[in-house]
């Protein structure tokens, strides 16, 4: 039922109105006279009745629940809001004088030049300097510098920063003298919006009791936000034909999903999957876009910045391609020119050194690599 808004002017208009009608003589509702300041004050009541009948119908619909109203909505199924991601990357730990060893251990914090963004170093088993009994990295005599693999503290975008952003040491790490981040940071991601929070519901509630590639979706997409899948039916990882086995790829947004998410998504699809039938879980294939471009701008001064918008510009739409789109070489000029108000031309433009489309193979995903912008 569509609820009839009235005003403050439209209610005591109405009011008078039917006072009117009912009385056999003309009845005195000036400005300041006693009927006119009771209609006035009933209207008063009237307003907040209906602002509270308002909010009663926001909250027992979810389509205009907002905050926590959504969170309880989602609750009554067992659904509830994805929270915030972290952004991570890596960084390269250097000194002046390697002549001793040197020890980066698990959760020493770096920092942001302007100290707004705190990062902390996490374990990498794939790292060869990494040591599980020690918890951390050793920097061997002889050695310079190492890279580190790192997450910001707090979860959310304030934590995908640019390249170089990072330069203070905020432990101390004895024979460590400098630190910077060579690439840029994505992956960081906000709490999931009430908007994505509905569609993510209403995919949900879809889904429910069918064995289908939309069931499959959103029981992977439900494990956390900024995830990539591409499901592949009757295929098997090597791309030959195999009835009734699929492949889920997945993609975190780093290009090489560790091993408990690969986990986590295993099992979510093992409750959807229709019977009688077998699958396989991976990450994608990464191919790294290398993009090369000369801008001009309208003022000398506005070169530095022009260039930090439109790297960083390129850097999250790449990295927000899913698993199998291609890259146009067309769309990185309109990025360039959307990015910043000061380019006023763009050229010199080359995409992994040509000056053609860059198309994932099968299992395949783009991602940012070096992004030279001058």
């Amino acid at each position: 039922m569509q609820l009839s808004l009235q005003n403050f002017s439209t209610l005591v208009e109405s009011m008078a109105a039917a006072v009117q009608g009912a009385a056999s003589q003309i009845i005195d509702l000036t400005v300041g006279s006693v009927l006119r300041a009771i209609l006035e004050s009933n209207a008063a009541l009237a307003l907040w009745m209906q602002w509270l009948i308002i909010q009663v119908l926001q909250t027992t619909r979810l389509a205009t629940s907002t905050g926590s109203d959504c969170d309880s909505w989602g609750a009554d199924f067992g659904f509830i809001r994805l929270p915030a991601v972290s952004a991570s990357g890596t960084v390269t730990f250097s000194r002046f004088t390697p002549t001793q060893s040197s020890f980066v251990g698990v959760g020493s914090s770096v920092l942001t030049g302007d100290m707004t963004q705190s990062f902390f170093v996490i374990a990498d088993p794939s790292n060869p300097s990494y040591s599980t009994s020690l918890n951390g990295f050793t920097v061997g005599p002889g050695v310079a510098s190492i890279d580190v693999a790192v997450s910001a503290a707090t979860p959310g975008t304030g934590g995908n920063v640019l390249a170089d952003a990072i330069s203070l040491l905020g432990s101390p790490l004895p024979g460590i003298d400098n630190v910077t981040n060579a690439a840029g940071f994505t992956g960081g991601l906000n709490a999931e919006s009430d908007a994505d929070f509905r569609l993510r519901f209403g995919n949900y509630l879809a889904s429910l009791a069918r064995a289908t590639q939309e069931a499959i979706s959103a029981a992977i997409l439900n494990i956390q936000l900024g995830l990539s899948t591409l499901i592949s039916e009757n295929i098997d990882q090597s791309g030959n034909i195999q009835m009734g086995h699929f492949v889920v790829t997945v993609d975190d947004g780093t290009g090489h999903p560790p091993v408990s998410l690969l986990s986590q998504v295993q099992a979510a699809v093992e409750i959807v999957r229709p019977i009688g039938t077998s699958f396989a879980v991976q990450g994608p294939i990464v191919v790294l876009a290398n993009v090369a471009m000369t801008l001009t701008v309208t003022s000398p001064l506005a070169m530095n910045s022009a260039i930090a918008a439109v790297q960083n510009s390129i850097t999250s739409y790449i990295a927000g391609l899913g698993i199998g789109i291609t890259l146009n070489y067309s769309k990185l000029m309109q990025l360039a020119y959307e990015a910043s108000t000061s380019v006023i031309n763009v050229t010199d433009v080359t995409l992994n050194g040509g000056t053609v489309d860059l198309t994932p193979p099968l299992f395949g995903v783009v991602h940012p690599g070096t992004i030279s912008v001058n």
